[in-house]
């Protein structure tokens, strides 16, 4: 029997995240919840305790990903109250690809870069304290393949690739991470990616460096696309409604090359508890296709930009100044 952990989910509210969240506190973990608003939390634990037959419902905290300033007072709470996260999973991210401009966080960062790696990088050093009380401490990642240009996903219009990471230095007149004034909304999204998985690398060197021999996980669940809007895919839907449906029918129904967002959650779950995923050390997961209807989940390498240490130390460096770290 897995031992209980304590475990905080960012973008439990829905898809990958939300069935995660009942797989793991039907199985007795104790949950901490970031959500957007106070109205999302209590509406998100009531849907996650019903779905899991649970009579505990997860704890919430209200944080926007889109707000470093909230993301900021949701830190300072959780460490003023002062429970310990055995596994912090950061898995909460948006798309919105078919826009033609960029939209804004609070700060004015492009959106998909602020929500999918600035709050996350904030979150993980901010909480830190508490992975330190933790028991088995772990951090576990939701990535995508398309961080890798070679991977089908991947080859799918232009490629992930963040350059000399020249746009991170322009601050909020940033458009795109290497520096482009051309806004690809899709590529964003893949650069957001590649970002995780850097992340995810720079984090246990640093970890390392300190004595601290955790395994930082990044992971692609596959192409996860939903039945309902559901998920980061309600962002595209609002550009490009017909191009989505299309995709989707091709893709899930016609070819077979989708994972469904069930299995997907049960992988991530799988990542955030499951003793054969705590040997130290940083590790990348892909579930990847073999065939229609056939996926294996197997640790393999990311790609050759995602393995590049200095590009990951100086990702690191730029995005600790711009959330206000440094």
């Amino acid at each position: 029997m897995v031992q209980a952990r304590r475990i905080l989910v960012t973008g439990a509210s829905s898809g990958i995240g939300f069935q995660a969240a009942v797989r793991l506190l039907r199985a007795g973990h104790r949950l901490t919840l970031p959500c957007r608003d106070g109205e999302r939390a209590a509406c998100s634990a009531h849907r996650i305790a019903a779905a899991a037959c649970s009579p505990a419902q997860p704890h919430t905290v209200v944080c926007d990903l889109a707000d470093l300033n909230s993301v900021s007072r949701c830190a300072e709470e959780l460490l003023g109250q002062g429970e310990p996260i055995d596994t912090l999973v950061l898995n909460a991210g948006l798309q919105y690809t078919g826009a033609r401009e960029p939209r804004r966080s609070a700060q004015g960062f492009e959106l998909t870069l602020a929500v999918n790696h600035l709050a996350h990088q904030l979150l993980a050093q901010r909480l830190l304290p508490l992975l330190e009380a933790g028991h088995g401490p772990r951090v576990v990642v939701t990535a995508s393949e398309v961080h890798d240009p070679a991977s089908p996903g991947g080859r799918v219009g232009r490629p992930a690739g963040l350059g000399d990471l020249a746009g991170l230095r322009q601050g909020t007149a940033m458009v795109m991470v290497d520096g482009s004034s051309a806004f690809d909304a899709d590529k964003a999204y893949k650069d957001s990616k590649l970002c995780n998985v850097l992340f995810a690398r720079r984090l246990q060197q640093r970890l390392e460096q300190r004595g601290l021999h955790w395994p930082v996980i990044a992971w692609s669940p596959g192409l996860v696309i939903p039945r309902s809007s559901d998920g980061f895919f309600r962002y595209s839907r609002r550009h490009n409604d017909l191009g989505q449906r299309l995709f989707a029918l091709v893709a899930r129904d016609l070819l077979r090359l989708t994972e469904s967002v069930e299995q997907a959650g049960a992988l991530l779950a799988g990542l955030a508890c499951d003793p054969v995923h705590g040997a130290g050390g940083f590790h990348y997961w892909s579930n990847r296709v073999l065939g229609p209807g056939r996926r294996r989940f197997e640790a393999v390498e990311p790609s050759a930009e995602a393995r590049n240490d200095s590009l990951a130390a100086e990702l690191w460096q730029l995005s600790e100044g711009l959330v206000g770290l440094a």
